[in-house]
């Protein structure tokens, strides 16, 4: 690490502690040149494989845009996709893993989709898993009308209190 005030290559780790998130580091470090102290985060980065072979970072942003045009005309908000991007990226870091394919990325939104919004869930899901006809659809909406039957009908109550606050 270069002393960012004198640009010496080397430094000293004075203090290493978890930051807040959880999901970097802080390291407080001293330039043996200088003797300045200097404050650096350090975090796994996580990689995309894309379908044409480019390897490029992971984007929550991306998994928003690609998520919100699943959530167009929904009740869902700008922090409910923040939030879902989020937990996208928290479930892949789980994982240990450092490169995905886009296909493990989806996977990886379906879930935290489906307890967003079960309309979004669908539109995202029958273009990701290309829906090639109405048993499709009929499949996964039995699916979500299964778990939500599992869960004791947690995600209906809340689908209808939505709906009649909108009215």
């Amino acid at each position: 690490m270069h002393c960012p005030f004198c640009r010496h290559p080397d430094s000293r780790v004075i203090d290493s502690r978890t930051a807040d998130d959880g999901m970097s580091i802080r390291r407080r470090r001293q330039c043996p040149e200088c003797g300045k102290r200097f404050t650096t985060t350090e975090t796994a980065s996580l990689t995309v494989i894309k379908r044409s072979g480019v390897v490029e970072p992971f984007s929550r942003e991306k998994v928003m845009v690609g998520v919100r045009k699943a959530c167009q005309g929904r009740p869902v908000t700008e922090a409910d996709l923040a939030l879902l991007a989020q937990r996208v990226e928290e479930s892949l870091r789980l994982t240990g893993v450092a490169q995905f394919d886009t296909n493990d990325i989806g996977v990886a939104i379906l879930p935290h989709l489906r307890d967003l919004d079960e309309v979004a869930y669908l539109r995202f899901a029958s273009v990701y898993q290309s829906f090639d006809s109405l048993d499709d659809f009929e499949a996964a909406v039995r699916e979500l009308r299964d778990a939500r039957a599992a869960s004791g009908g947690a995600a209906a109550g809340r689908a209808e209190t939505d709906t009649a606050n909108e009215k």
